[in-house]
């Protein structure tokens, strides 16, 4: 027990004598240090660009890290690519260009930049926290239109450089502005190779144009391609049978490369025309329909144009181009691992396909491992209501068919192409048009042409303005029926491309462009609503055969080659895909039967593909839509055989086993340069290499054997362990960083390279 005594009066005295003490010496302490002078703040230093910049009258040179830029006085930027102590470049300034500026029909040749009088400061943006900005003024007497050239580059990405102007009306007239082109190049490529005519070029054209038209290929003598962006393009009396695309065209040799387009993250109308001239060179340019007319006083700005320079083929520029749209905001989605699974599709059925037949497959599907499926086009009663059909699907058949695959374990998507709608007008197929319940309930959804009619889409639909919040909010409802009422398990959204602009008054659009520059907010509303319901769902999006829209093609977790002909397309996509969406998305080769069809668009077609290789070997995911059980010569040759069953259990188990699609896609080849065509993927420390020989022609059924030596790029110093997986043959050690093996081989070689010791990759 603690007991408390109160202080005698000495005690008392003694205790104020020690506080009075302590309290002068702290007073003292207090004192000395308030003389002392306090530190200053730490201030971090400001970021400054290592590019550096020279002004000239004749040409501004901006030189980075990687390259060199040159910006002249006719507005011609050249792009030099800093390789191994030299410059390399393709650009053949001396031709002229740059700039055109079309004002009431006629070309305006007055501009002239001030290059002397060139601003430069540092530049911060979203593409990187330091960088060099150039501003260059220009007048044209003629017009009375003041120009200013903005261009811009970044430490982080220094490869690149942006290229944007602004036209202002400081006239007393107005001036109708028709087109403004900038970065137009003319590109040599005997500048690069002497050897080389100068459209030896292969180029890539991100241009959604034809279904089966291949968007890589060499250049020849003689060419020309308009390659219009983001609105629909007619093919074959299909009014949307195109359209879209990725606003990137690019070219390479075996030096050097070079790749022009647009950053802005909404699909401008805009196009990117390239064609040979007569002395051999290659043109190329950013096109823009400015159709306005400036008042005085007004301004006209341009998207932010690119042009870039790289080693390699067109997985370098694509990549480059996606890295700056992430930074721009428009932000790569993720692929769950469900994307990855094998996918089997009720398609081999075609149209009328049943209940039945769907699920008359589900033993075979078990056998081979496949646990995705996917009811195609036609199941449903018309465009825009998507409801069952009810020939095929009566009553609840439909959420039973669901069930029945579930209860197999297996997961199912529903196809559907969002935004076409039904109004009593046009076919496809045997499929005529009636008038669809949404269309007659919400005419005013539509959107409209100059005349006032439905303007038309993809397979000649009508099409619902993506720009209404109401079409958005359908859409989110059509998803939640198919996802949650349903249950599906994803998507397949097929034949979208762009859509038309708006001139529907009852939407009050500040532009016609608002309805194209708001497609991907409705496939955004779907994934996102897919994704809330089922976070292991799959959302399949597929341009037909051409490569995908800037409007939706962040919004999918799954891409797809989009009906291929023939297997070089199915790898030179699935490399695309990996290249803007990244080296480990996944992304579905499609049927494997489409990897060699003869006879395409008529009627004497047959698709007779089993070239899992492929898709296998590029990372890709497979799939198939073989019939089964026999349903006779109806279906053939798709019916799975019991040859064609032991070919599809072996490729399936090994892409099963090695799951490739997972790993990440190493960018080591050069498409067009490297013999033979071949690809890399690195996964859990190994590299798995694959080698594929020319497609054979139409006439023939196989080419002569490749013999030779491959070079085994990607390797560490160190030794690797080197099989062929598919037919077990062991090729021995070899010693990296880059091993050459002689090889003997048809059609394709996969082989994969295990390191003898050593960290892993």
């Amino acid at each position: 027990m603690f007991i408390f005594k109160p202080l005698t009066a000495d005690h008392q005295r003694k205790s104020r004598s020690v506080a009075q003490t302590c309290g002068f010496f702290l007073l003292g302490i207090l004192l000395l240090t308030s003389c002392q002078k306090a530190p200053k703040p730490t201030v971090a230093p400001v970021p400054r660009s290592s590019i550096q910049v020279t002004v000239q009258a004749d040409g501004v040179s901006v030189v980075s890290s990687a390259a060199e830029f040159v910006l002249s006085s006719s507005g011609y930027l050249s792009a030099k690519l800093r390789k191994n102590g030299a410059y390399l470049t393709l650009d053949d300034a001396q031709a002229g260009g740059g700039q055109k500026i079309v004002v009431g029909g006629k070309a305006i040749s007055d501009f002239v930049l001030d290059l002397s009088h060139a601003q430069v400061r540092e530049a911060t943006g979203k593409l990187g926290k330091t960088g060099k900005e150039v501003m260059v003024e220009a007048h044209s007497a003629s017009t009375g239109l003041d120009e200013t050239l903005r261009l811009e580059l970044y430490d982080d990405l220094p490869s690149l450089a942006i290229l944007s102007a602004t036209l202002h009306n400081s006239s007393n007239a107005a001036v109708p502005l028709d087109e403004f082109t900038l970065q137009e190049h003319h590109l040599n490529a005997s500048i690069a190779d002497a050897k080389a005519q100068p459209h030896a070029l292969w180029a890539f054209f991100g241009s959604s144009l034809k279904w089966g038209k291949d968007e890589i290929l060499p250049l020849p003598a003689k060419f020309s391609q308009e390659n219009p962006f983001s609105l629909p393009v007619d093919v074959d009396g299909d009014a949307g049978g195109a359209g879209g695309g990725i606003p990137v065209v690019a070219f390479w040799t075996r030096q050097v490369g070079e790749a022009i387009g647009h950053i802005e993250t909404l699909p401008l109308v805009l196009s990117i025309p390239v064609q040979t001239e007569s002395d051999g060179r290659v043109t190329a340019a950013v096109r823009l329909p400015a159709q306005t007319t400036l008042q005085p006083g007004e301004t006209y700005s341009t998207p932010r144009t690119f042009v870039a320079v790289y080693a390699g083929d067109y997985y370098q520029p694509l990549s480059l181009w996606a890295q700056a749209l992430d930074r721009e905001g428009l932000a790569r989605p993720s692929s769950n691992p469900e994307d990855y699974a094998v996918s089997w599709c009720g398609w081999g059925y075609k149209a009328d396909v049943t209940p039945k037949q769907m699920t008359g497959t589900i033993p075979k599907l078990k056998e081979l491992g496949i646990h995705w499926a996917t009811l195609d086009d036609r199941w449903f009663n018309n465009y825009g209501d998507w409801k069952a059909r009810a020939d095929t699907f009566p009553g609840d058949s439909m959420q039973k068919l669901v069930k029945d695959f579930h209860a197999q374990g297996i997961k199912i998507q529903i196809w559907w192409l969002p935004l076409g709608v039904e109004i009593g007008q046009n076919s496809s197929g045997d499929h005529k048009y009636m008038m669809s319940d949404v269309a007659k309930e919400h005419p005013d959804w539509l959107i409209l042409d100059k005349s006032g009619k439905p303007a038309l889409m993809a397979r000649n639909l009508a099409t619902l303005c993506p720009a209404l919040p109401e079409v958005q909010a359908y859409h989110k409802q059509l998803t939640e029926r198919f996802i949650r009422d349903w249950d599906f398990d994803g998507h397949k959204l097929d034949n979208i491309f762009a859509t038309p602009r708006c001139y529907n008054p009852k939407h009050h659009h500040k532009s016609p462009d608002d309805s194209v520059h708001a497609m991907g907010e409705v496939y955004k509303v779907i994934f996102e609503a897919t994704r809330a319901l089922k976070p292991d769902s799959v959302t399949q999006s597929c341009a037909c055969g051409t490569p995908p829209s800037l409007a939706w093609f962040r919004y999918m977790d799954q891409a797809v080659t989009g009906d291929p002909v023939g297997a070089a397309q199915v790898r030179r996509r699935i490399k695309m895909y990996k290249a803007i969406l990244g080296p480990k998305f996944a992304v579905y080769g499609d049927h494997v039967e489409l990897t060699r069809i003869l006879d395409p668009n008529t009627p004497k077609v047959r698709q007779l593909g089993e070239d899992f290789a492929s898709t296998m070997g590029t990372g890709g995911v497979p799939g198939t839509k073989f019939t089964w059980p026999d349903y006779g010569a109806k279906f053939s040759p798709i019916y799975l055989t019991p040859e064609k069953e032991a070919h599809w259990k072996k490729w399936i188990g090994l892409y099963n086993e090695k799951m490739l699609s997972q790993g990440a896609f190493e960018d080591l080849y050069t498409l067009g340069y490297d013999d033979p065509e071949g690809y890399a993927i690195a996964k859990d420390g190994k590299i798995y290499y694959a080698f594929f020989e020319p497609e054979p022609s139409p006439a023939t059924t196989a080419v002569s054997p490749w013999e030779g030596a491959v070079e085994l790029r990607g390797l560490q110093a160190q030794a690797y362990k080197v099989v062929d997986y598919v037919h077990e043959k062991d090729y021995g050690t070899v010693q990296g960083p880059v091993a050459k093996l002689k090889v003997h081989f048809q059609d394709n070689l996969l082989l994969e390279a295990t390191p003898v010791a050593g960290p892993a990759r």
